[in-house]
């Protein structure tokens, strides 16, 4: 049972239903495995080959392309449902739909549409590679370069911190075409895992969402068609911000469901522990700190929500997206660690699902969009700069 009544009310009944039913998925087919995976630092094929199955990886993507021709506020209830239970799964869905197939939908030809639509659709996981060493906050710093032979491009560098890198088959990259031109070189390639010179690298061995691959690509003279640029020669970077801040909607969605996993554990424990011949949950000063994660909870919630309906809408949702990631991924934090309190001693052992909680929950501060970025692009929307 969750902790907290779920806001039904404000979905319709299409909504609902697919809410239900991602919830009702995750609970039974992924709960069972989460520590196996998190230990073993990998993602179960087949769960993957599920996720396909239903739809959830091809969303927005329109029908006939094989996809569910669903909404973007869904893929956000995926993230959330998927991430209550484990957030390395939430993650691998986020990356699929809300920065790949979002950024293809708007930005490919009719050609490259039909041609790699279909497949992330049905079988293929993409990857979003704009990372670099040199290259994080300041997107556009990087090295990777893309050598204009004509009727292809050669690309040469190293990109790190590429999720779902080790699974995917189809990735879209980030290089620049003329780097005298700084930001105004990038470009965005998309890039199969076969092409020649192309290689995923090693696999980072990390604090949290250890299911979910995190690698470095290495490009060494990787041959790109040059049918395979989307958008515009030196246009890369205004498709790398706009689809940016469609995923850190999704972010958002990933640390609240992280942080309501974190209460529902709270809330339960409080129920069954008993100290002083009583229930935990029995004494005020553990209701107060389960009620504070609720409340913060349910705010963290409506901003991501907001921001998805704005983007749906086709509304500015610039400024709602940053304070939905900035808040979500404050809250998800405070709301793994109290849990972890309200546990006490066993809350940090691997026997219970808190501990792995929070270390899920420390990056959602990092990946795209540090917390100080985010209020960054706050501050400047509200001086309107």
């Amino acid at each position: 049972m969750d902790a907290v009544p779920q806001p039904l009310t404000s979905l319709s009944e299409e909504e609902k239903f697919f809410q239900t039913t991602v919830r009702k998925f995750a609970r039974e087919e992924i709960r069972p495995y989460v520590r196996e995976m998190d230990e073993a630092a990998h993602f179960r094929p087949d769960i993957i080959k599920q996720f396909f199955e239903m739809g959830l990886m091809g969303i927005e993507i329109p029908e006939e392309y094989g996809g569910q021709g669903g909404s973007f506020f869904q893929a956000i209830l995926a993230v959330e449902e998927l991430s209550a239970v484990d957030p390395s799964a939430g993650v691998i869905v986020d990356v699929q739909n809300t920065i790949c197939n979002n950024a293809l939908l708007k930005w490919a030809t009719a050609e490259q549409k039909k041609k790699y639509l279909p497949r992330l659709a049905e079988n293929m996981v993409a990857s979003y590679a704009l990372s670099e060493a040199g290259s994080g906050s300041d997107a556009f710093a990087m090295a990777t370069t893309a050598a204009d032979h004509g009727d292809h491009f050669l690309l040469n560098g190293r990109k790190l911190w590429i999720t779902n890198a080790a699974e995917a088959g189809f990735f879209l990259l980030f290089a620049n075409a003329n780097p005298a031109a700084g930001y105004k070189g990038v470009t965005a390639f998309l890039v199969e895992r076969e092409f020649p010179g192309f290689q995923v690298g090693k696999k980072e061995d990390k604090l949290g969402l250890r299911a979910s691959s995190t690698c470095e690509l290495l490009m060494d003279n990787c041959r790109v068609p040059r049918e395979n640029v989307m958008g515009e020669v030196g246009k890369g970077y205004k498709i790398a911000i706009k689809t940016l801040n469609e995923g850190r909607i999704a972010i958002g969605a990933q640390m609240i469901g992280l942080a309501r996993g974190a209460l529902d554990h709270a809330v339960a424990y409080a129920k069954e522990r008993k100290q002083f011949g009583r229930a935990i949950g029995e004494f005020q000063g553990v209701q107060f700190e389960l009620a504070k994660m609720a409340i913060e909870v349910e705010a963290a919630r409506l901003l991501v929500y907001n921001a998805a309906r704005l983007r749906d809408a086709g509304m500015p949702f610039l400024m709602e997206a940053a304070m939905a990631k900035y808040y979500s991924s404050e809250i998800a934090e405070r709301a793994a660690s109290k849990s972890i309190e309200v546990h006490g001693g066993v809350g940090v052992t691997k026997d219970y699902p808190v501990e792995k909680l929070y270390r899920d929950a420390k990056i959602g501060r990092i990946y795209e969009g540090t917390s100080n970025i985010q209020l960054l692009t706050v501050a400047k929307k509200l001086l309107g700069k």
